[in-house]
């Protein structure tokens, strides 16, 4: 098996150095999920692109939040269930709120758990969602753009869940304390 590089600014590809840049100005580090998608360029800027478009819907930082984790909880991704748990905590959102989500616990209301519920089904279902969990999930308040957004970030966590997977991507420092195991 071969073991996957780790790039750094200075080792990354040409095409993935600005992204990486910008990385360690945001965050100060490079997150090794960056570093490891920086061999390939074109999936770093995919990664980013959809990450940027997906925290630009029309959810807010709890509905964000239990997409992403609902799916990293659901492929059981050892590096996003920490990063996101870090990341929720920088978004100020309840530590309950990702607690349940880390535990597959029950959500704190019932529009949450509707979202939660239909992103369960969108992935166990591979987006052929039955028409009860449609209706549940429109019930709740939500409509067709929220149901497209749900695929969005999708899109974002299968490539990051994936490589996490395939590259055995080390948790980062500044999310090691918010270690998961399933």
């Amino acid at each position: 098996m071969s073991k996957f590089q780790i790039h750094t600014v200075d080792t990354a590809p040409e095409q993935s150095k600005p992204i990486l840049e910008g990385a360690v100005k945001q965050m100060g580090v490079v997150p090794n999920l960056f570093g490891t998608m920086a061999e390939a360029p074109t999936i770093l800027k995919a990664y980013t692109q959809l990450h940027e478009q997906f925290t630009n819907t029309s959810f807010d930082a709890e509905e964000l939040t239990v997409v992403w984790q609902t799916i990293n909880v659901e492929h059981e991704c050892h590096y996003c269930v920490p990063a996101h748990t870090g990341i929720a905590h920088s978004m100020n959102v309840d530590a309950a709120l990702t607690e349940a989500l880390r535990n597959s616990d029950k959500m704190p209301t019932a529009k949450l758990q509707a979202l939660h519920d239909f992103t369960l089904s969108m992935v166990r279902n591979r987006g052929n969602v039955p028409a009860a969990d449609m209706d549940a999930f429109f019930a709740a308040g939500y409509g067709q753009q929220q149901v497209l957004e749900v695929i969005l970030g999708l899109s974002q966590k299968t490539i990051s869940n994936y490589v996490n997977h395939v590259a055995k991507t080390p948790v980062d420092p500044m999310f090691e304390s918010f270690a998961w195991e399933k």
